[in-house]
This record gives C-alpha cells, structure tokens and sequence, in this order.
C-alpha cells in the first residue's frame, strides 16, 4: 500500500551563504502528473525545520487526507533559524541572544530567501502549483510572525495566511531590539503596522492564540483581525484553550490545516 513520504531537502542558499534544511511531506497520491497545492510552515524561535514532526502535521494530514477532509497537500517545513523570517543584515551572522544563553540571534535576507530561494527549490523540485492560488504559508509563535509579514509583503506568493500564537508584539520590545535598528524597520515588519497602511489583496487569514498563552499574544490577534476586517478581508480570529507551547499548536493542527486544504462541500 502506498504511503505518504518524508524527504529532508539541501537548499544551497545564496542570500544566506550557506546551506539550509527543508522537511518536505508528500501526500501518498503525490505524482508528478498532477500539480499539488503547497504550505510552507515556519517554527519559531527555539525550533527548525523538524516542527513538521513535532506538531506531528504528517500524521494529521495523513489522516485528514484519508478521511477526504482535505485535499493533498504538500508540506514544507524549512529552517529559518532564529531570524524573523526578515531581511536584517546583507552580511548572514549571528549573535548570542542576550535574553537566552541557549539560544543565538540569526541575521541576513532571511526574507529573501523565504520568499526566492525557499519557493523556487521546491517549485523545481516537486509538482506543485507554482502560483498563489496554491500556495500557503503559516506558522508557529516567532514563525507565525514571519509567516504574516511575509505573506503580507508579498501578496503575489501567497494566498493564504496562517498566524497560529504569532508573536505579535503591540509596540518594540527590548527582547526585540537587536533585529530591529529603528522603529521605522520593526513597523515595515509588524503585520498590524503593514495592514494599517497598505491594501491586502484577497487573502485569506487565520489567526489563533490560547487562551493562557504568556506573552498575551492574543492581544495583537485581535487587533490586527478587527484591521482587516475593517478592509473586507476574509480574516478569522479564534482563542482556544492552551499555553505558548508546542502542544498547543499539536491540539489544534487539525483546524489549521481544515483552514489551508479544506476541500469544498460535495452537492
């Protein structure tokens, strides 16, 4: 019996200098002669790319598919190291982070990358649909954040938007400063600042947060939902119950991919 698959992926980047990894998941109808819609799924700040098994979306999209509530889908979950998913720095380094002595700060055109290199490997190297109508991108906590901003600046890559506890912060926090060398950078990067003054194409947005999550991030869900609603864009808000932790977005991984592969109703 065929089986979904799970193929680790080599991106030689050259915005980045370096080589980064991608996990990739191949629904088990995958050929090459159909073109299959894809999410790109972004881990937070502490995460890489192996968030694909850690919220255990494999085995929720193998399920879902089964059971025909979603339709294939290709899932992409590339490392996009502690970065924002921004373009920070022309030069890629990195700094130790003065919040977490675990942890480092990554800079460089991590945005680029996302947007150029990440969507053009797997254009070239899968059967996709190489245009916004099946392309999605979401994520997780400081992926979440990533997730929004990018699908926000460029309208012409993505169709639909995914926040899932985004670390949306309300003004520019001192954990935050190092990524940020004004307040004019952190604003051409914060999602509420973007939908306040540009026009969002017709694209369609889920944002959730629980309901216990410590750093509030619901508060900047529900202002950044009632924005663009505001301007008639197809946005939706939920709380659930639940930390700022993996096994909340683990709990919840059946809606968000109900939200990106969803398949329309049989007559």
């Amino acid at each position: 019996m065929k089986k979904s698959r799970i193929e680790t992926v080599t991106i030689q980047s050259q915005c980045l200098g370096k080589e980064m990894k991608a996990q990739v998941y191949l629904p088990k109808s995958y050929n090459t002669s159909e073109r299959f819609p894809v999410l790109y799924f972004l881990h937070g700040r502490n995460g890489n790319e192996n968030i694909l098994f850690e919220v255990e979306l494999n085995k929720a999209a193998d399920k879902m598919i089964d059971q025909e509530k979603i339709k294939p889908i290709i899932i992409v979950c590339p490392r996009i190291e502690n970065s924002h998913g921004m373009n920070s720095s022309t030069i890629t380094k990195e700094i130790p982070d003065p919040c977490d002595s675990n942890r480092k700060i990554h800079f460089g055109m991590y945005e680029d990358y996302i947007v150029k290199e990440v969507v053009s490997a797997i254009d070239s190297s899968f059967s996709t649909i190489a245009d916004r109508s099946g392309r999605y991108i979401g994520g997780v906590s400081g992926g979440g954040y990533a997730a929004l901003h990018n699908a926000f600046r460029h309208q012409d890559i993505f169709s639909k938007v995914g926040g899932h506890m985004p670390a949306i912060e309300l003004e520019l926090e001192e954990e935050d400063k190092p990524y940020y060398s004004s307040q004019d950078i952190w604003e051409k990067y914060d999602s509420i600042h973007i939908a306040n003054s540009q026009d969002i194409l017709d694209t369609d947005v889920y944002l959730d947060c629980g309901d216990n999550d410590e750093a509030r991030f619901y508060r900047g869900c529900s202002i950044l939902h009632e924005i663009l609603k505001s301007k008639g864009i197809s946005s939706q808000n939920h709380i659930y119950h639940g930390n700022h932790n993996l096994e909340y977005v683990k709990s919840n991984i059946e809606k968000y991919l109900d939200f990106y592969a969803k398949l329309p109703l049989r007559p």
